[in-house]
């Protein structure tokens, strides 16, 4: 029985596609710990995002003939602002290397209304898919597309010499012989110059030059035509359009060593890489491991018990959305997208409307469906100190470049933390991102006169301090509701 499992194991592994975002066999719990590192809290929303993510493996991994079956159970996230539902699925798609787009539902109307057409999402995912395959690829070849760069430059530097005229034969029927010791010196004298050239180049001692170097011309590669929605909203440019039949125009352009490296570097790479396998690529990376975000979907979730109005586009903006969801294709410039295994996630605070007031046949195509609680002064604290990112530690390295080292006491850590509860609760609860505004407020003095007086210091913030620069607007309430 172990024999003949084996077999059928290694019988759909040798089908299975290979998909770079699909090798990174993350366990859940080994999501979650990576999820820890930047968002505090949520775990029942961590777990349920670390399932779907390995839910992709799993489908990957499963026979050929059960792939297109298994499903993605697209997720829910219910919450008020700035608890951390963006940044768990923008870190998700990093984990997984996956296409990942971020939209906001309020941007698309049905059709007939000013706004875009949602199929967009699609277009926009697989151009997103397409830049990072690229750049994949691109690395790949890296090394040899700046050692081409660089004799591009020696070349611009060092003219090739001209070959020589072809010798006539004399009217005796003799030719007449050339000077074959001159040309070997020749090009033995300007191979040692290259040779030369090429140190200083890879010593930087050339980076004061400038040269002079070929460049695409800029042309407008989108008209606004078809009414608002333009034709980028069909998936056509008019580069592609007319590009073969004119050939791409190019430009001379006068830039110093470094930057015509970098620009060659980049002509050489593109040069290197096969295109084709690289839209083949990022076309299958879209369709199945794709993650798009819909942000704010409760903004067009229409009001139990109300009819007529802006509802009547509320409901539009879900009926389109609804085929992207369940499983359509979609024609882009670089071909069809199915959207049948594309993880859709959305989110939405839901204070005024409710997940059931969406229309059933879109529900049915979320039903996961996580809650995240609020932040409270605990979680604050957290937020500050602990994740990789930590707003504290982005201040502390911005204030570092101008050669300052600050420091914040663990009272005034707790007095920062309490202040944004307490702003939350009385005016309204943004979140986390209450305590960007705190910051900003606590630091402007100090972020103004850094450059000037306070070079080489070492600052600590207190509690003390936190009262003294904060409590003038705690205690105006209505100058509160504008600052904090």
């Amino acid at each position: 029985m172990l024999a003949q499992i084996r077999l059928a194991v290694d019988a759909y592994k040798a089908e299975k596609p290979n998909n770079p975002a699909m090798q990174k066999e993350l366990t859940p719990h080994q999501i979650v710990d990576a999820l820890d590192k930047y968002v505090v809290g949520q775990n029942e929303a961590k777990k349920s995002v670390a399932i779907a993510l390995r839910n992709r493996w799993r489908r990957m991994n499963a026979p050929a003939e059960m792939r297109d079956e298994i499903m993605p159970n697209n997720i829910i996230m219910i919450g008020p602002t700035g608890v951390g539902k963006t940044e768990i699925a923008r870190r998700l798609a990093k984990l997984a290397e996956a296409p990942f787009i971020k939209v906001e539902a309020t941007k698309f109307t049905e059709v007939g209304y000013v706004g875009r057409d949602v199929e967009s999402i699609v277009r926009d995912l697989t151009e997103f898919a397409i830049n990072m395959v690229r750049e994949e690829h691109e690395s790949t070849v890296a090394e040899k597309a700046r050692e081409s760069a660089e004799e591009r430059i020696l070349d611009i530097l060092i003219p090739p010499v001209r070959p020589r005229e072809p010798v006539e034969a004399t009217p005796t029927g003799f030719a007449i012989a050339g000077d074959g010791d001159q040309d070997a010196s020749d090009a033995d004298l300007r191979e040692r110059t290259r040779q030369k050239f090429r140190t200083k180049l890879k010593a930087g001692d050339l980076d004061h030059r400038e040269i002079d170097v070929e460049v695409d011309a800029d042309s407008a590669s989108t008209l606004q035509v078809f009414g608002p929605m333009g034709m980028e909203e069909m998936g056509v440019n008019l580069q592609d359009l007319f590009g073969n039949l004119t050939g791409k125009k190019r430009q001379k352009k006068r830039v110093k060593v470094p930057e015509a490296r970098e620009i060659l570097t980049k002509q050489e790479a593109q040069r290197l890489i096969d295109m084709d396998k690289v839209v083949r690529e990022a076309l299958d990376r879209v369709q199945q491991s794709g993650i798009v975000f819909i942000d704010e979907i409760d903004k067009v979730a229409a009001r139990s018990g109300s009819s007529g109005g802006p509802d009547v586009s509320r409901e539009g903006v879900q009926r389109d959305l609804l085929p992207i969801v369940e499983g359509s294709g979609v024609m882009t410039k670089h071909g069809l997208v199915k959207t049948d295994h594309i993880l859709f996630i959305a989110s939405g605070a839901f204070h005024v409307s409710k997940p059931s007031d969406l229309i059933p046949e879109l529900q049915g195509r979320f039903p996961i469906r996580v809650e995240l609680s609020s932040l409270g002064k605990d979680e604050f604290v957290a937020i500050l100190k602990q994740p990789r990112n930590a707003l504290l530690k982005q201040y502390q390295a911005l204030l570092a470049s101008e050669g300052v080292s600050i420091e914040f006491t663990d009272e005034a850590v707790d007095r920062i933390a309490a202040i944004a509860a307490d702003v939350n609760e009385e005016v309204e609860n943004i979140g986390a991102r209450r305590l960007h505004t705190i910051l900003t407020t606590l630091l402007e003095d100090v972020l103004f006169d850094v450059p000037e007086h306070s070079r080489e210091a070492n600052l600590t913030i207190t509690a003390a301090l936190v009262d003294e620069k904060l409590n003038a607007v705690l205690n105006n309430r209505d100058l509160s509701q504008y600052i904090l």
